[in-house]
């Protein structure tokens, strides 16, 4: 189970990374709640909201995959892929870049199925006939 890990360390570190952003512009334009308005700060909180939404159900389908027996060769290219996903589509956030952000979800996106087709194999692998 270490792949998983890895990975959740890495992505660990990417939302680390973005609330710093977010607190570095809290403090910059004195905002104690929300955006306040302030262009800046919604788009940092954008950025790291979204990270927080995709990353979490990611790893679950990459332990599963990982816990189920899949090829660790695998494993690691839809870790990278979703790494590169991530670090991609939080740059197009933070730099206002639609084909970065475009880039980065469609990386997301086919990380996640194809890991949600992965467990869904391997569910139904003690059901197929011999």
């Amino acid at each position: 189970m270490w792949i998983s890990a890895l990975y959740t360390s890495i992505l660990a570190l990417l939302i680390v990374f973005l609330s710093i952003i977010v607190i570095r512009s809290r403090r910059k334009n004195k905002v104690v709640f929300a955006d306040g308005g302030v262009s800046e700060l919604t788009i940092a909180r954008s950025a790291h909201a979204n990270a927080t939404e995709y990353i979490p159900i990611t790893l679950l389908l990459m332990f599963g995959v990982e816990s189920n027996g899949g090829y660790s060769v695998l494993i690691h290219v839809f870790g990278i892929a979703f790494v590169l996903g991530r670090v991609i589509h939080a740059r197009g956030i933070l730099k206002e870049d639609i084909k970065k952000r475009v880039l980065g979800m469609q990386l997301t996106f086919s990380v996640i199925v194809g890991l949600a087709l992965m467990n869904g194999v391997y569910f139904l692998i003690p059901f197929l006939p011999v």
